[in-house]
Order: C-alpha cells, then sequence, then structure tokens
C-alpha cells in the first residue's frame, strides 16, 4: 500500500507508544518519516530500524529552538514537509489542591503549547508546498474529565479548541487541522506509576468493544487524516475510544 507515498511527515512523541506505531505505519505506506522525542536512544533506534526514509530529530516540543532544528533536518534530508502529527504528551495526576503551578503548566507546555510551537513551525514550509494536513492527538479527557486529571484535561481541551482555530485560519493555505481523541491505549503512558491505582481491567471489560486501544489503532486513524483519503476534512475531531464516551 502506498496511502502516502512520497508525503514528508514529522511525528513528535515517536520513540515509543502512539508515535512509534505511527512512524512505523507511515513508512510502510511509503512516507519519508522525522522521528522527534527527548529519548534519544530509543528514537534513534526506531529511526535506524526504518531505514533511509526515516531521520531522528532531539526533539523538545515546548522548545521553539528544537521546532525550528526538527523541521530544518526534515527539509535538508526530504525537500519538503506535507504532515505533522502532534503526538507528544505528558501526564500529571494530582487533586488541584495538591498539584503545584509548575506542575500544571509543564503538561500544558507540552501537550498544547508543544502542538502550537509545531504548528507554527511546519506552516510555511508545507503552505509552500501546497498544503497539507495536521493532526492534534487530543484524548478523550477533552471531552470529559476525572479526579486528578485538571492539568492533563485541561490540556486536551485546549488542544480542541486550538485545532478548530488552525483549520479556520490555514485552510486557505491548504492546510487541514485535525484532532484524533484516543481513549485506553496500550502505551507506556498508562502504566506510570501514579496512575497504579486505576482499575484498566475493569474499565476496558465496560467497553462496548470489551478491549483496550493498541497503538496500531490510532496509527491508523493517524494515517487515514494524513493521507488524501481525509482531503474535505478539517477542524474536525475523530474519536479512537472503544465506544468509552457512549458507554452509560
Amino acid at each position: 500500500m502506498d496511502r502516502l507515498a512520497e508525503k514528508v511527515v514529522v511525528i513528535s512523541g515517536a520513540a515509543r507508544g502512539q508515535g512509534e506505531a505511527e512512524a512505523r505505519l507511515f513508512v510502510a505506506e511509503g512516507a519519508r518519516v522525522l522521528l522527534g522525542d527527548v529519548l534519544d536512544a530509543e528514537g534513534e533506534a526506531v529511526a535506524a530500524s526504518l531505514g533511509e526514509r526515516a531521520a531522528y530529530a532531539h526533539l523538545d516540543v515546548s522548545s521553539e529552538a528544537d521546532w525550528g532544528a526538527a523541521v530544518a533536518l526534515a527539509l535538508d534530508r526530504f525537500g519538503r514537509i506535507d504532515a505533522l502529527v502532534n503526538n507528544a504528551g505528558v501526564m500529571q495526576v494530582a487533586p488541584i489542591a495538591s498539584c503545584s503551578k509548575r506542575d500544571f503548566e509543564r503538561v500544558l507546555e507540552v501537550n498544547l503549547v508543544g502542538a502550537f510551537l509545531g504548528i507554527r513551525a511546519v506552516m510555511d514550509p508545507m503552505s509552500a508546498g501546497g498544503g497539507g494536513s495536521i493532526v492534534n492527538v487530543s484524548s478523550v479527557s477533552g471531552y470529559a474529565s476525572v479526579p486528578g486529571q485538571a492539568a492533563y484535561s485541561a490540556s486536551k481541551f485546549g488542544l480542541r479548541g486550538l485545532t478548530k482555530t488552525a483549520a479556520v485560519e490555514l485552510g486557505s493555505l491548504g492546510i487541514r487541522v485535525n484532532s484524533i481523541h484516543p481513549g485506553v491505549i496500550e502505551t507506556p503512558m498508562i502504566q506510570a506509576p501514579e496512575l497504579s491505582d486505576v482499575d484498566w481491567e475493569g474499565i476496558v471489560g465496560n467497553l462496548p468493544l470489551g478491549r483496550s486501544g493498541q497503538p496500531e489503532d490510532i496509527a491508523r486513524m493517524a494515517l487515514f487524516l494524513c493521507s488524501d483519503e481525509a482531503s474535505y476534512s478539517t477542524g474536525a475531531e475523530f474519536l479512537a475510544d472503544g465506544g468509552l464516551l457512549a458507554s452509560p
């Protein structure tokens, strides 16, 4: 299959989990991919395993300088940028009463400001190439929240608004902007120590589809949105939650 034939895609948070799955699927579908992450050893290993159609850049998404360097590398290696997947994200679990200002800000810096900086970094080269697609990976926590998710949920609700504003502003440049909202996906994020008390088995057991999601489930959704198959979709929200939000 060549659903992304010769397209160049920048993916943040690509060293593992959903980002790694996206990178592997996109290369298999004909794309050339710039993987960005702060986990350099892991990211470099993934890029090396994908061969000459992939490159790696250290990318702290809260850093304008890192975004500039990553975009410059993508242009130098591959000549253009056709799509961006803002996949990088962090979670901090704490009730509002014990969530420090710095912890709250750090989650927003990565999950929301990072996506904003990514959009700004790619919009000019993407426009110069005739347009493209930006995919912001939000969450079901951008629709509804639970105790302890003040920072994470705020960032994901904010990403919905950023997505829609960017879609309105960039549409005339031929750039589509959409968001994906995963539910329970088996990635390192849900294995964090602060989530050890969460009854994932009980949550998954009550889903209409009766299973947790895999990184590949999100990668396939991102593939569709980055491809020309989604050419008339922008400013839209795509749920991939196994029916979680449809459940009573």
